[in-house]
C-alpha cells in the first residue's frame, strides 16, 4: 500500500507543471547551457579564425580591418566564457569563485557593449568610403581608426567600471558563495538606475548612430544606382542587415532587464510568482543578445572583400600543400 501511494506521487510530481519558483533553474539547465554551448562551437571557430586571418593574410590594413578586427577580438574573447557557464547551468550549480564570477560578468558587458560600438564605427567607416572613394578623409586613416578603437575600448570600460563595485557588494551579501546575473544584483549603487543609463548610453545611442550611418548608406548607394546602373544591393543588404541585427537582438534583452531589476523594488508591488514569470522572460533573451557573437563573422566576409579573398586564397594553399601527390603512371 504504502508503495503504490509513493508511486502514485512520484507519477502526480512528473506530470504536474513547474511551479513559478522551479522555471528559473529549469530554464538555466535545459535552454540556457545548451544554448551557450551552441554559441561556443559555431561562433568560436568562426571568430578565431578571422582573428587568425588578419594576422597571417593581411599585410596592409586599412581602417575598417581595424575595426573589424577588435570586433573579432572581442567576440572571441567573450565567448571563451561560455564553456564554464554552460557546464555550471547544465550541472544545477553557482559560479563559487569570486574572480571568475566577476571577469565573466565583466567580459559579457564589455564585449556587449563594446561589439555594437564597432559596427557603428565600421558603419561610419562604409559610409565615408562611399561619398570619398578616394581615402582622403582623414577619419579613413588607419591611424585614426587605432584611436579611435583605444578611446572606444575606454568608454566601455568606463561605463561597466561601477558593475564591478556591484558585483563585489552583492556577492558579500551572499557571503562570496553566489554569483548573481546583473538583473539580479543589490548593492549601494542604484541597480535600476545604473542599468537605464547603461541603456541609454551603450546601446539606445549607439543604435541611433548605427540606423543614422544606414539610412545615409543606402540612401548614397540608391543615388550611385540610379546614377551608374550598376546594382549595389548586397551593400544594401548588409548595412541594413548590422542594424536590424543589434535591433532584434538587444532589445528584448534591455528591456526586460530594466522590467526585472523595476520588479523587485519594494515600490513595485509585484508579486513573487510575477517575479519569477519575468525572470524567467529575461532569461529566454539572454543567449539570444549574445548571438550577435556568432553572426558576427558573416560581416567580416561581406565587408570586406580584400580580407575574403586573400583567406580563401590562403586557406586554398593550405589544402593543395596537404593533399597527397600522385605519383605518376
Amino acid at each position: 500500500m504504502v508503495t503504490l501511494l509513493t508511486a502514485s506521487r512520484l507519477y502526480e510530481n512528473r506530470i504536474m507543471p513547474l511551479s513559478c519558483t522551479e522555471l528559473d533553474g529549469a530554464l538555466k539547465r535545459y535552454y540556457l547551457s545548451p544554448f551557450y554551448g551552441i554559441e561556443f562551437c559555431i561562433g568560436f571557430p568562426g571568430n578565431l579564425l578571422v582573428v587568425l586571418g588578419y594576422i597571417f593574410c593581411l599585410q596592409e590594413w586599412q581602417s575598417c580591418n581595424i575595426y573589424l578586427f577588435n570586433l573579432a577580438v572581442s567576440d572571441l574573447i567573450f565567448l571563451c566564457t561560455l564553456p564554464r557557464l554552460s557546464y555550471l547551468y547544465a550541472n544545477d550549480q553557482v559560479e563559487t569563485m569570486t574572480y571568475a564570477c566577476i571577469v565573466n560578468r565583466y567580459v559579457l558587458h564589455v564585449n556587449l557593449y563594446s561589439s555594437i560600438l564597432f559596427m557603428v564605427w565600421l558603419s561610419m567607416d562604409r559610409f565615408l568610403l562611399i561619398k570619398h572613394p578616394t581615402r582622403n578623409h582623414y577619419l579613413l586613416r588607419p591611424r585614426t581608426a587605432l584611436i579611435v578603437t583605444g578611446l572606444s575600448w575606454v568608454a566601455v570600460n568606463v561605463e561597466i567600471a561601477p558593475m564591478i563595485s556591484l558585483m563585489l557588494q552583492d556577492l558579500q551579501t551572499q557571503n562570496w558563495s553566489f554569483c548573481n546575473d546583473f538583473g539580479s544584483l543589490k548593492g549601494d549603487v542604484n541597480p535600476l538606475g545604473y542599468s537605464i543609463g547603461l541603456t541609454i548610453t551603450g546601446y539606445i545611442l549607439p543604435m541611433i548612430a548605427l540606423c543614422v550611418f544606414s539610412y545615409q548608406i543606402a540612401h548614397l548607394l540608391q543615388m550611385q544606382e540610379r546614377a551608374h546602373r550598376t546594382s549595389y544591393r548586397r551593400a544594401l543588404r548588409v548595412a541594413i542587415s548590422a542594424a536590424a541585427m543589434f535591433l532584434i537582438l538587444y532589445t528584448p534583452y534591455h528591456v526586460l532587464r530594466n522590467v526585472r531589476i523595476a520588479s523587485q523594488k519594494p515600490w513595485a508591488g509585484v508579486e513573487t510568482c510575477s517575479i519569477e514569470y519575468i525572470d524567467s522572460l529575461y532569461i529566454l533573451t539572454r543567449p539570444l543578445a549574445f548571438l550577435h557573437s556568432v553572426i558576427n563573422p558573416v560581416f567580416y566576409f561581406f565587408m570586406g572583400d580584400k580580407f575574403r579573398n586573400l583567406l580563401i586564397s590562403k586557406l586554398r594553399k593550405t589544402f593543395r600543400k596537404k593533399e597527397p601527390r600522385r605519383e605518376p603512371a
